[in-house]
């Protein structure tokens, strides 16, 4: 085997299972409840505005979610939103929180094929407790050599992680459908970055793609993962 890669790390959320559609489709259910007081694009907009705001003090993930839903409810209604408001918004992260895994198409195959050759790693950002048990409801668990729950995905996070758990960034290579948090950062860390798209995407995970470097790749799906592993590996 070539030494080119020796550790492949997966991201979690919308690249081995789906995650964003269901902060979609609550988002369409807060539009609803806030209707009388502001259009739904408005609202979306001063929603995004809010998470992006609270990141740092929220995180990334559902919990935050649902706080910056109600910070912008209390923001659009000049303080007047409703208690039953404000628990259905409540309620409907609690539902986020308990909604069963749905593997994307390839997921296992694609991870199967990559610890065929390579250490496997599963790195994810997000609430460590949802995190967790997606990643125990998800039945992919026991497949990876390690799993790294972050608050942030950049170079020097890359770089820690492929230096304790393979042999450096370098020799890594990391597989997600975010341009800004799996694949550039990544690349700019040394490895190999394999940009796989969604189809839905929250807007503060976009970012323009490093096309003209040599250890840029993007596969349509996870079905083209382990030829394109092969190639890598041969070349």
């Amino acid at each position: 085997m070539s030494l080119k890669v020796t550790t492949i790390g997966f991201d979690a959320d919308d690249t081995l299972w789906h995650n964003e559609r269901f902060f979609q489709l609550t988002q369409v259910r807060f539009a609803a409840m806030l209707s009388e007081f502001c259009d739904a694009p408005n609202l979306l907009d001063r929603l995004l505005q809010a998470e992006k705001r609270n990141i740092k003090q929220y995180g990334f993930g559902i919990k935050g979610f649902v706080l910056s839903m109600i910070e912008t409810a209390l923001d659009v209604t000049n303080n007047q939103v409703s208690g039953e408001v404000i628990a259905e918004l409540i309620e409907a992260g609690k539902e986020m929180l308990a909604h069963p895994i749905e593997l994307l198409p390839k997921a296992h195959d694609a991870v199967e094929a990559a610890r065929s050759q390579c250490k496997v790693i599963l790195i994810t950002k997000g609430d460590i407790i949802d995190q967790e048990r997606k990643i125990a409801q998800s039945g992919l668990g026991d497949m990876f050599d390690a799993v790294e729950i972050v608050s942030t995905k950049v170079p020097e996070v890359y770089a820690r992680i492929f230096d304790r758990h393979g042999t450096g960034p370098t020799t890594g290579m990391m597989i997600g459908n975010s341009m800004k948090s799996d694949v550039n950062p990544m690349i700019k860390s040394g490895g190999w970055g394999i940009y796989v798209p969604h189809g839905l995407q929250w807007e503060i995970e976009h970012a323009e793609p490093l096309l003209d470097h040599s250890r840029y790749h993007e596969i349509e799906t996870l079905a083209a993962f382990p030829e394109l592993l092969n190639r890598i590996l041969e070349d």
